[in-house]
Parts: C-alpha cells; sequence; structure tokens
C-alpha cells in the first residue's frame, strides 16, 4: 500500500537509537541510557504544589475539553512571563499546545510549503528538520561556533536564496548548550527583517543557564516577526504531561498567521485541561526548586567535562546551557559517528545519540549525552567510554 513520501524525510535519533538498545538488552547487557533528556527519568520531580494541582483538577471536575487557545489563566501567566523576559505579548498572543513538538508541527505546516527553505543552527534538534521535511520544505543547516556560542553571519547570509521563509534558532541549544548572546540575537534578528523572514525561536531551557545570564529574543525583537516556542518538560520538570506554548508578538507582520494558525489548535480539539492547571501552579507558586535544579547540574556539567576532556581522542566544548554534552571524536577509528555510537552501546552497554541526528553537515564526527544522572552513573559511564575508546578497534 502507498505511504506518503514526507514520511520517508521523519527521523528522531534520540528515540529510534533506543530500538538498538533494546536488542542489546535482551542479550543481558545492562544498558546506561544517557539519550533522552528526561529530567524526570533521573530523579528530578515537578513540586508537590504543582502534583497537587493536577490532581485537584482532576478531582473537582475539570477533566473536560478545554477552549483550542488554552486555558484563560493559563495563557496569562505565560504573557506575563515572556514580558518579563521582553517579549511583548498578551494572554491572546499565546496558543497552549501538547508539549513544543506539537507547536513547532503548527508553525511549519503554517508557513512551509513544497520547496521552501528554513535555516537551523547546526547542529539542531532532529523534529525541526523533520517538521520542514514533513511539509514539503528542505532544512538549511547553518554554521555556529561552539566553542564561544556565536552564529557565523557570513554563514548564515551565505545560505540565504529566494526560497528562504524562516530562521529558526535554539537558545539554549539543544544538542550543544550554545545560549547565543544579545550581540548575537540581535545579528540574526537584523539578518532575518532585512530578507523579510520569520524567526523563530526556541527558548525551551530558558532558566537552565550556568555562566551567564540568559538573553531572550524578546530583548532584542522590537516589532521583527517573532514567533516563540516554549513549554514546562525542562525547567518545569513536566516532560511527561505534555504542555508547552506558541507566543506571537507584536508585529504585523504575523497578522496572517495569527489568524490561520490556531485553526490547527481548534481541529485538534484542545490541550489536557488538567495539565493546564499544573501548569498554571508551576508559574504562580515557589520557583525555589528550579536554582536547585540548576545548581546540580552545573555540578554534573563540570564533572563531565572535565571527563571528556582528559580522554585522549575525545575534545568537548563547555555547554552554557541545557543538560548535554556533544563531544568530538578526535580518534577516527570509525567509518562515522554512528558506527562509534553503535559500537560503544554493543560493547559497554553506554547509550549517546549519534551527532549525525542533529544535522549531517555540523554533527557528523561528535555524539550528544545527557548529564541528568548522578555523578556515580556518569563517572561509571565515563569510564566506559574512555576505555572503549582507548582500546583497539
Amino acid at each position: 500500500m502507498k505511504v506518503s513520501k514526507k514520511v520517508a524525510g521523519v527521523e528522531y535519533a534520540i528515540r529510534d537509537i533506543v530500538s538498538a538498545a533494546r536488542l542489546v538488552e535482551k542479550q543481558g547487557k545492562k544498558i546506561t541510557y544517557l539519550n533522552i533528556g528526561d529530567p524526570v527519568q533521573f530523579g528530578f520531580q515537578p513540586p508537590e504544589n504543582v502534583k497537587d494541582a493536577m490532581i485537584r483538577s482532576i478531582k473537582s471536575g475539570n477533566n473536560y475539553y478545554a477552549a483550542s487557545e488554552g486555558l484563560p489563566e493559563l495563557r496569562e501567566a505565560i504573557a506575563k512571563k515572556e514580558n518579563a523576559k521582553g517579549l511583548a505579548v498578551g494572554s491572546d498572543d499565546i496558543l497552549v499546545t501538547n508539549g513544543v513538538s506539537e507547536a513547532l508541527d503548527m508553525v511549519m505546516s503554517s508557513i512551509v510549503e513544497e520547496g521552501d527553505e528554513v535555516l537551523l543552527p547546526g547542529p539542531y534538534y532532529p523534529p525541526y528538520a523533520s517538521y520542514v521535511r514533513l511539509h514539503g520544505g528542505i532544512p538549511v543547516e547553518f554554521a555556529v561556533d561552539l566553542n564561544n556560542s556565536t552564529p557565523d553571519m557570513d554563514d548564515v547570509k551565505s545560505k540565504i536564496t529566494s526560497k528562504t521563509v524562516a530562521i529558526c534558532l535554539i537558545s539554549p541549544n539543544n544538542p550543544t548548550g550554545v545560549v547565543f548572546s544579545e550581540k548575537s540575537l540581535k545579528n540574526l534578528v537584523d539578518l532575518a527583517n532585512e530578507h523579510d523572514l520569520y524567526i523563530i525561536c526556541d527558548e525551551i531551557y530558558d532558566q537552565i543557564v550556568f555562566d551567564e545570564k540568559f538573553t531572550g529574543i524578546g530583548k532584542v525583537a522590537k516589532d521583527s516577526p517573532v514567533i516563540l516556542l516554549n513549554g514546562f518538560s525542562k525547567v518545569h520538570l513536566m516532560s511527561g504531561w505534555r504542555i508547552g506554548y506558541v507566543g506571537f508578538n507584536q508585529s504585523k507582520k504575523l497578522e496572517s498567521l495569527r489568524e490561520h494558525l490556531p485553526k490547527l489548535a481548534r481541529v485538534r480539539i484542545s490541550t489536557n485541561l488538567p495539565v493546564q492547571y499544573a501548569a498554571l501552579e508551576s508559574l504562580r507558586g515557589p520557583q525555589g526548586y528550579i536554582s536547585e535544579f540548576v545548581s546540580e547540574l552545573k555540578k554534573r556539567r563540570d564533572f563531565v567535562v572535565k571527563r571528556i576532556n582528559s580522554i585522549q581522542g575525545l575534545s568537548c566544548p563547555n555547554p552554557k546551557g541545557a543538560f548535554y554534552a556533544f563531544p568530538k571524536i578526535e580518534n577516527n577509528r570509525y567509518k562515522s559517528d554512528q558506527e562509534f555510537v553503535m559500537e560503544l552501546l554493543k560493547k559497554t552497554g553506554v547509550l549517546t545519540v549519534h551527532g549525525s541526528g542533529f544535522g549531517t553537515k555540523y554533527g557528523s564526527g561528535h555524539f550528544r549525552l545527557v548529564f541528568l544522572p548522578d555523578l556515580g552513573t556518569l563517572d561509571y559511564a565515563l569510564n566506559e567510554i574512555e576505555k572503549f575508546v582507548s582500546i583497539p578497534k
């Protein structure tokens, strides 16, 4: 039977690699999972007041279809949060979604047509390219200096064509931990304005930064056509509950998109209502758990980066945000980074993700691991990686 050609371009290396791990696990080897960036799976939980808000919603009968655009009180709280970061949005500019992935799908399906090009920071989070392809577009990677967290502006300029419709910014970045500075964001916004491009900015890790203060796109956006993507999975530890949002700033260039994108929200009916009450509580309630979470992550970041850079054959830039390390494979004994990751899995049971899964142009020759596990688990995994890298093929 016929299958759409568009589906063939859909990949998600982070989860696709799990099928290989399960085969190795069936052979009796213990798997150390360092592939998925899910804080909850590594012992970090949303605070009790957030859990209680979810339970109260269910017990009080708030289990019906919500408004397609989202719970009004939640949209208002989200707008307040984003305004504090500098983005001029009101509650009517917010659309609540089933995670950032649904938000991204809605945005790409609304702006991408056959042959359109979308610029992505290389390396990038895989669904960006998959959704672009699914809607007939072409993902185009631009270079980013991973050591200095800066986009290569000359490269970005060279990649813009008459078919380019949008530029995507992911800051803090998955998989690299790059965090763009205010200057870098302004340079990218100015360039997008010059070529009349949508600016899609993913800030899902906005409060998980380690060394410098985070700058949101809103601080430099002014009246540029900015589409913000954010959610509650990472900072607010609500990964399995699947809730995110799209935000539109006040740009007149977004008027048509404001009219048409909500149609997709109505088609899919609504986002889970009890979870929206939990998200509302996560914004209104005590925020101290976030700084504690980030403090723990910084310890793990420092430990992992130092260890990786002590291993001959590997090097790793210092991630400034999120919870991923993206080491470069200096010792080129394997045909590809994918072969490296597969052999590492088979011989040690340590599961990481091949860098080319985050874009072949700039991700190849790397692998990604999460530093969410406790220090003991990370120490074990890095010992295994060191032994693997040092032994003859």
